[in-house]
């Protein structure tokens, strides 16, 4: 019988935050909570000494995250080999917290920090499960009802897998912290929350095809 995960990740010196230790959490529902919520991650490596940050897809699987990248990518190529040492991040911003002072300004935010060895991933079928799930992970059953990728395209696409070992999230919520001689000065202080939200789905004009809208996607505007 396998061994259900722990609970939460283990705090290690790279997933320690150095200010405000209070607001990182470990627990496993908090962390792919926040990774299921997004779309792009900003994954992190060292190319030729010098850092680079690449925005792209991902989706969670488990306790693994894969991540869409071009085979022309030499930092991705090398991660066939012996693995690349990354960074990936995920962020949502909920709010934007406004103090009486610009010091206390700050957003109420969740993210995600992921330390690891990401490895190219080339067993077909685990690629093809992956694909798949990076598609599912921006609008559910997408895979499922469009063309599958053919070998050409299956050429220029790298998919990375990286496992949810060295984690954490990181929180802020609440209004703003004041400082007591700044309660009764004559600014505004509060709480400007940010919300994701779907619009009305645009139609694609292809002569001759007035296909219905599928049932996965919204037909109005509303909030994620």
């Amino acid at each position: 019988m396998a061994t259900a995960p722990p609970a939460g990740y283990t705090p290690t010196d790279l997933s320690t935050p150095t200010r405000s230790r209070e607001r990182a959490a470990y627990d496993r529902a908090t962390v792919h909570a926040i990774l299921d919520e997004g779309y792009v991650c900003h994954l992190g490596f060292v190319r030729d000494g010098a850092p680079v940050v690449l925005p792209t897809l991902y989706a969670r699987s488990g306790e693994r995250l894969y991540v869409h990248g071009s085979t022309g990518s030499r930092p991705l190529r090398g991660a066939a080999d012996d693995g690349l040492a990354v960074c990936l991040t995920v962020t949502h911003v909920d709010g934007l917290v406004l103090a009486k002072s610009a010091f206390h300004h700050s957003i109420n935010y969740r993210s995600v920090v992921v330390h690891g060895t990401a490895y190219q991933v080339l067993d077909p079928d685990e690629r093809a499960a992956a694909l798949d799930a990076i598609v599912d992970h921006a609008v559910p059953g997408r895979s499922a009802d469009s063309r599958r990728p053919n070998a050409k395209e299956l050429a220029s696409t790298a998919v990375i897998r990286l496992d949810l070992e060295e984690v954490s999230a990181k929180l802020r919520t609440g209004g703003p912290n004041e400082e007591p001689e700044d309660l009764e000065l004559p600014h505004w202080s509060g709480v400007v929350p940010v919300v994701t939200s779907y619009g009305t789905p645009e139609r694609a004009e292809i002569p001759g095809r007035d296909l219905p809208l599928p049932d996965y996607l919204p037909p109005a505007p509303r909030r994620r």
